[in-house]
């Protein structure tokens, strides 16, 4: 029960990744806020936690600051504080051509990735400050640290490197005012897009052989580097961008 009495807001709660941190949170204790746009596929995340009463799902659009406003004052009003923010909204692009993207997709992928992630946090880091502490947590990509072959995805790993950078930022700018932020860089995770790729034996086997740990990741891998980061037992890590990849970020293929 390493969440024990903590609040959390998990954004993108009803992704592959989301849901199971929630289930996760809730098992360790934690009262779970889960936000995303889509109400029915919140509310179906959340018939999958086995204590329900310890979660709640709310419809919040990040990219719309008076929706994040609301959320974040209902919150509060309600539990009183907020401990734990995982900034796990994101939207990818399909792996085009960068010339060949249209500027509302580009838009799209900054309005999501980078300010509707400015947008909560910065909602949220108010009521950090009023508590005098607070843990933030951003999911990331080791697209942002390195380019590759044949999968275009310029714009997107472009919004996950400037992640990385709010990460550092924000860490050193609130350290003094009791409030953490680390980073999680994913590799490949058998969730979202890539899922349906990965039922193809022949295809996961090709990924997983260029996988230094020989395996894809799965959604409870991140979900316990994410509780690590949110217990008390990561009370002196801030400013830190952890990869999750199974050694891919430090190999050559």
């Amino acid at each position: 029960m390493r969440l024990q009495n903590k609040v959390a807001i998990i954004t993108g709660a009803s992704s592959d990744i989301g849901t199971d941190m929630s289930k996760r949170f809730v098992d360790e204790g934690a009262t779970v806020i889960m936000l995303g746009r889509n109400i029915k596929s919140l509310e179906k995340a959340h018939s999958t936690i086995k204590n329900q009463n310890s979660a709640v799902s709310i419809s919040c659009d990040i990219t719309d600051e008076s929706q994040v406003l609301s959320v974040v004052e209902q919150i509060v009003d309600k539990y009183g504080k907020i401990d734990i923010l995982v900034n796990n909204a994101a939207k990818i692009n399909d792996a085009i051509h960068f010339h060949e993207m249209k500027d509302s997709d580009v838009v799209d992928l900054v309005n999501t990735n980078i300010l509707g992630t400015f947008k909560i946090t910065k909602a949220v880091i108010t009521k950090m400050l009023d508590a005098k502490e607070g843990c933030i947590i951003n999911i990331g990509s080791i697209s942002s640290e390195r380019a590759i072959p044949k999968v275009h995805l310029a714009v997107y790993s472009a919004t996950k490197a400037a992640l990385s950078m709010f990460t550092k930022s924000i860490a050193v700018e609130y350290a003094r005012r009791n409030i953490r932020c680390n980073c999680l860089n994913l590799g490949i995770i058998n969730a979202g897009m890539i899922k349906p790729y990965l039922e193809d034996p022949q295809a996961r086997k090709v990924l997983e052989e260029r996988q230094p740990l020989n395996r894809i990741g799965e959604p409870s891998d991140v979900s316990s580097a994410t509780i690590f980061l949110a217990s008390d037992e990561a009370k002196w890590i801030t400013g830190t961008v952890l990869n999750i990849d199974g050694g891919k970020s430090a190999s050559e293929g």
